[in-house]
């Protein structure tokens, strides 16, 4: 698919004689697709039954008749007032007990039953309407999955479908007191019917109790999404999408991929940075006005594994300074560009901004769009339209595989945020610090799920932090040079120890016997420099030590191509052991300038400088929010 800009609308926003105007501007920016529809359920249906659809189907015809693809939204994540009324006890309920409350957003529980069969019925009646209207070219289920914190929810119907899930997981209630040890603290149940939601207890609730919850919930949010998707697919052939979102890990996104078109994301790069990554001040303010140099990437690569067949947009790009973060700076100019670039270089078939044009009223109101509130163009309009010129211009970028794999498993985050034995220690810093390090030595990389079972043509494959690892994989990663751990293969589906203890891999020697998480404070120095911290293990093997700490700790160990890394190792560390196993793939790096990264694509390199200063790269002098490509 060629590449293409699109952009987020809302007619319901606006008087309607806008819409022609705005619809022209658009195609004159170089944009080709519009999402609509997914805020707008009050005013498709403003009471029960009483649909008013006239509205968009104008909307519709104008944008259509501009030249525009429409990305019709199925409006679920926002149901109106009267739905609360049909349904009181709708509403999802946080860990404190609290009901989330009608007034925003996302208040909906994934496990009623009512509310799920009214959002299946939302997406038949859209269906009916425009399952097969030429001008609609794709569909987004629902919006943002998880956002807001909204997958775990401890009300009533999600406890009542808590029990029923664990009835048909365990089928015999001794079966679950065994497998959760609930021996333990005499927690001991007579049925499923005994059996509360992981929350409110004195202490923490038995953890094998809380990561079934985990489970179930993760289950639930794919169970509600199919019912949309079961109701479009025999109504529509346009693909079908859902926006995921930042660092948000509550769910499985491959289990809810599974059955869409394209992954999608909302990329919002300053806003992450303020809001959702651990890093310190220095850091956070080289990179204010630029976002984070590997976040968007990682979640590019991530998004490209959960689309099928590698299909992948953005569906909402920050072209501005947003208005839910703790701090919202402008972008640095070029950024815009930057941040688009780079997604089309991960794969992206669409970029699309949020939104055309900023709200003067409600919530978001100070997130800035391409135009301003009085119609003027915004900043980001002209990066926008700069890059619809040379997306027009530059020959098609094809994919290859790239010579690095990633494995990536949501399972395993439920299993760390339930025993996490540290303050700080988190599956997603751990990942984010592996990509990081493959980054700055100029490595491309795949991000790929726990359940692959080919790992052919990568030279290099990492698997921090895999709770658990399948066989099958296993032994794919007999077939490549591999890092394993720290903390891989440490517990059971339940959360216990194994027996034989952990890394438990065949060719290597070497067993995990003890754990340590350090305060922020503490590091331990390794030699040749250095420094492990936050995670600690004793190794213990007749494996080759390769990596080892001062005092004589352990940190790598190895057979020749499968190898154990057992803390966490900081950025140098991280780099030197990068570079170690670089050289046994036959990996080329590169010692990159600051705040530049590479992409690879089979016909072109990208460099990208997320620095506020010029970097030179190979004789290359690349600007402030530069980016640079040519043939390989």
């Amino acid at each position: 698919m060629k590449r293409a800009l699109g952009v987020c609308y809302y007619p319901e926003h606006w008087p309607e004689e806008m819409w022609p105007r705005d619809a022209a501007r658009m195609v004159a920016a170089g944009i080709t697709w519009v999402r609509i529809g997914e805020f707008a359920w009050s005013r498709m249906e403003p009471t029960p039954g009483n649909f008013t659809f006239d509205w968009l189907d104008r909307a519709i015809d104008t944008l259509s008749a501009a030249g525009l693809k429409v990305i019709l939204g199925t409006p679920t994540c926002t149901p109106p007032r009267w739905m609360l009324h049909r349904y009181p006890d709708m509403l999802a309920v946080d860990a404190l007990g609290h009901p989330r409350k009608f007034g925003s957003r996302r208040h909906y529980c994934f496990s009623h039953a009512g509310y799920r069969a009214a959002s299946g019925k939302i997406a038949e009646i859209l269906g009916d309407r425009y399952g097969r209207d030429p001008r609609i070219h794709a569909w987004q289920i629902d919006n943002e999955y998880g956002c807001h914190d909204t997958v775990l929810s401890y009300s009533d119907a999600a406890r009542d479908a808590f029990r029923g899930w664990l009835a048909t997981q365990y089928r015999d209630i001794d079966a679950l007191n065994a497998a959760w040890g609930t021996v333990f603290w005499s927690m001991e149940y007579r049925s499923f019917d005994e059996i509360d939601l992981p929350h409110l207890t004195v202490t923490q609730a038995a953890p094998a109790h809380e990561l079934a919850f985990r489970r179930f919930s993760s289950d639930q949010v794919t169970r509600y999404n199919a019912v949309q998707v079961a109701a479009l697919r025999a109504r529509s052939d346009a693909p079908l999408i859902h926006n995921y979102m930042g660092r948000v890990l509550d769910f499985d996104h491959f289990e809810v991929g599974a059955s869409l078109d394209i992954a999608s994301w909302d990329s919002y790069p300053i806003g992450f940075l303020s809001d959702r990554l651990e890093a310190s001040d220095d850091h956070k303010q080289r990179y204010l006005q630029q976002g984070d140099p590997d976040m968007q990437a990682f979640h590019h690569d991530l998004y490209r594994a959960v689309g099928k067949d590698g299909r992948w947009w953005v569906m909402e790009q920050q072209p501005g300074p947003v208005n839910w973060a703790p701090h919202n700076p402008a972008a640095l100019p070029g950024m815009v560009r930057l941040w688009s670039w780079e997604a089309f270089a991960h794969g992206a078939e669409v970029v699309s901004y949020f939104r055309w044009r900023q709200a003067p009223f409600a919530q978001e109101q100070m997130h800035a769009g391409l135009l301003r509130p009085d119609d003027a163009a915004a900043p980001g309009l002209d990066e926008a339209a700069q890059v619809g010129r040379e997306i027009a211009e530059l020959p098609e970028v094809a994919q290859t595989q790239a010579p690095v794999a990633l494995i990536f498993d949501y399972p395993s985050e439920w299993a760390w945020a339930t025993l996490p034995q540290g303050a700080g220690f988190s599956y997603f810093r751990l990942m984010l610090d592996a990509y990081r390090a493959l980054r700055k030595c100029g490595l491309s990389i795949d991000i790929v799920p726990s359940t692959t079972t080919d790992l052919s043509g990568y030279k290099l494959v990492l698997a921090p932090g895999l709770a658990q690892m399948p066989p099958a994989l296993i032994a794919a990663l007999q077939e490549t040079v591999a890092l394993v751990g720290p903390r891989s293969n440490a517990v059971t589906q339940e959360l216990s120890i194994p027996t034989p203890m952990g890394p438990d891999l065949p060719g290597i020697d070497v067993t995990v016997s003890r754990v340590e998480s350090l305060p922020p404070a503490a590091h331990r120095d390794a030699v040749d420099g250095g420094a492990v911290h936050h995670w600690v293990e004793t190794l213990e093997g007749t494996s080759e030590t390769i990596f080892e700490t001062t005092c004589g700790q352990k940190i790598v160990m190895s057979n020749g191509t499968m190898n154990y890394l057992g803390a966490w190792p900081d950025e140098t560390l991280w780099g030197r052991i990068i570079r170690h196993l670089a050289d046994m793939a036959g990996l080329p790096v590169h010692d990159l300038p600051e705040g530049l990264r590479l992409r690879d694509t089979a016909t072109h390199r990208f460099a990208f400088n997320y620095s506020a200063e010029a970097v030179t790269f190979q004789d290359r002098m690349l600007p402030p929010a530069g980016v640079e490509w040519w043939a390989i």
